[in-house]
């Protein structure tokens, strides 16, 4: 499937246009609707519940972004929504209400977070949960995993849902992956078999051979994640398009 043009245009606030400051937690409510006002793309990440629940959450664990504290996993998604999100008044949403939030308005790219433990084959039940979720959305919308075999699930359940792989430079010591598995995902080998058309790359790896391979294949790049206009200028010379936060990039006319 082929990326809308929307994705080409409108930077993509990661996790949402947050800003705990003004109140507005990572991956909320209260982010989603910041973005949308604003007229950015939004991407959020979704972690699963105990009770196969998409959640829209980026950690694994509770503590940086809760007072709660162990695995999302372990906890049913209506104690997780009532799990208040420091900096905010609300609990962590489920997605099936942020897609309601945003319903077409803007796009919505979507990170399913690796649930195997070692970007291995042990998934299903969060591919399953956000098939369900996104069955008559209607509105620009992709989805994307650093792990190929989600990905690949995804292309099975969704087939008409573009889809994507988050890479990255996979340095040995920024990843608790063993250093083979590190090696062959920095070569985005799953590219055409998972049927990507795109990938969202780690913004100061950019100039890696491989994402101009890919780029030069016709696949969109995008990049993650860019902190300010300067870094936004120099990752265009290659990406398509940003996710960002921290600052408020321009929107093509």
């Amino acid at each position: 499937m082929t990326l809308s043009r929307a994705f080409h245009a409108i930077p993509l606030a990661h996790r949402g246009l947050h800003d705990v400051n003004a109140g507005r937690p990572e991956n909320s409510r209260a982010a989603i609707r910041a973005a949308i006002a604003a007229g950015y793309g939004i991407e959020i990440d979704l972690q699963l519940s105990a009770d196969h629940a998409a959640m829209v959450f980026h950690d694994y664990a509770l503590e940086r972004l809760t007072a709660a504290t162990g695995a999302v996993r372990l906890r049913k998604a209506d104690e997780l929504a009532q799990t208040q999100l420091k900096g905010g008044d609300e609990g962590i949403p489920r997605l099936p209400e942020v897609l309601d939030l945003v319903a077409g308005q803007v796009p919505l790219l979507i990170e399913l977070k690796d649930q195997d433990g070692g970007m291995g084959p042990d998934i299903g039940p969060l591919e399953a949960a956000v098939a369900a979720g996104l069955a008559g959305y209607v509105g620009p919308v992709a989805v994307m995993s650093f792990n190929p075999h989600s990905v690949a699930r995804i292309a099975e359940l969704l087939p008409d849902v573009p889809r994507g792989i988050v890479t990255s430079a996979y340095r040995y010591e920024d990843w608790p992956l063993p250093r083979a598995t590190c090696d062959a995902l920095r070569e985005v080998p799953d590219f055409d078999r998972v049927g990507a058309s795109f990938i969202s790359h780690e913004v100061d790896d950019l100039a890696r051979p491989r994402v101009v391979e890919i780029k030069a294949s016709g696949a969109m790049v995008c990049c993650w994640t860019v902190r300010d206009a300067a870094q936004e200028a120099w990752a265009r010379k290659v990406a398509d398009n940003i996710t960002f936060e921290g600052y408020m990039p321009a929107i093509p006319a």
